[in-house]
């Protein structure tokens, strides 16, 4: 695949998607680029703000097999992940497989089930394959897990593990609308009572799994020149020196920008990467990987704000 029909394609899934959802262009993009770049999305937001809307008109654009997994308190790894069970007319063990076998799967406030279950994903979301009673079960090679959360400052909710937070490629906020998208919400989705299915809005499959899989191909083998390549390396690196941050991004985030910096450039129909790509991507990469230091915390320093000073502060190959 060219990536004319990449961007082509992208273009595309967002027009269908624009039949339902209003506004959030930027967790759209986000969506599509970690889609070509084979990452995994986190989205925190108050309720109410189509997290889990997004994620369904989504999956029914691209066509792929779709799963959905509600957390609770009391969901065990076994929901999520299935279990052996004993076949009495066979006299054997048969797999029944849970919903995490699925090509794009919607954990939907996963903050809301504690560590032992959230960290049953871990090895879902960084090898594609889960083990179950020792025996590992090969997912499909597009499996993307897109989170939902609300905000840790809600009752009832468990924050994620450092761990799993550095396996997500992105963590967006969806924020409330502005009063011109909240209008349009109003008179698009006002006159129904409950929320309606994506085929109901029309969203239908513009996507083949052939083209998804040709355009990751294509997303995969654009160049990074070794300055681009040394900028994000410096920028990951700064975080770890930063005087506001206890903790610093891992490896696997200077990995993940740079293929996420890949899919933006093909998004924009370009066959090379820029750090205007690294930069707008950034903030996404790293909020959820960095810890702020006590000194920070007390002042109120927000996670953005530092990470925004950082990008500023590490110069840019020109």
């Amino acid at each position: 695949m060219k990536l004319e029909d990449v961007r082509s394609l992208a273009g595309t899934i967002r027009g269908e998607i624009a039949k339902a959802i209003v506004g959030q262009e930027e967790a759209i993009e986000l969506l599509l680029v970690a889609l070509f770049s084979s990452g995994h999305v986190l989205l925190e937001g108050p309720p109410g703000t189509a997290k889990t809307f997004l994620v369904q008109c989504f999956a029914r654009v691209l066509g792929l097999g779709y799963g959905r997994i509600q957390f609770t308190p009391d969901l065990m790894p076994a929901d999520i992940l299935g279990s052996n069970l004993f076949n009495f007319q066979t006299s054997q063990f048969t797999l029944t497989r849970g919903p995490i076998f699925c090509e794009l799967l919607l954990a939907d406030e996963i903050n809301r089930t504690p560590p032992k279950t959230q960290a049953a994903l871990l090895e879902a979301m960084q090898e594609r394959a889960v083990t179950i009673d020792g025996d590992t079960h090969e997912l499909s090679p597009r499996f993307m897990v897109v989170a939902t959360q609300n905000p840790i400052e809600q009752q009832g909710v468990y924050p994620l593990p450092e761990a799993q937070l550095d396996r997500f490629l992105f963590k967006h906020r969806m924020d409330y609308p502005s009063a011109e998208d909240e209008r349009r919400i109003v008179a698009q989705h006002g006159a129904r009572f409950g929320a309606p299915s994506a085929a109901e809005w029309g969203i239908a499959p513009r996507a083949s799994r052939e083209e998804v899989d040709a355009a990751v191909a294509a997303v995969a083998a654009i160049p990074m020149v070794e300055e681009v390549a040394d900028y994000v390396v410096s920028l990951v690196r700064a975080t770890r020196d930063a005087p506001d941050l206890e903790t610093g991004a891992s490896p696997r985030a200077a990995a993940m920008l740079a293929g996420a910096a890949r899919a933006r450039a093909a998004l924009d129909g370009r066959d090379y990467v820029i750090p205007d790509d690294v930069k707008a991507l950034a903030p996404a990469v790293l909020r959820h990987r960095v810890l702020l230091s006590p000194a920070a915390e007390i002042e109120g320093r927000p996670v953005e704000a530092v990470i925004e000073r950082l990008v500023d502060a590490v110069e840019a190959p020109r």
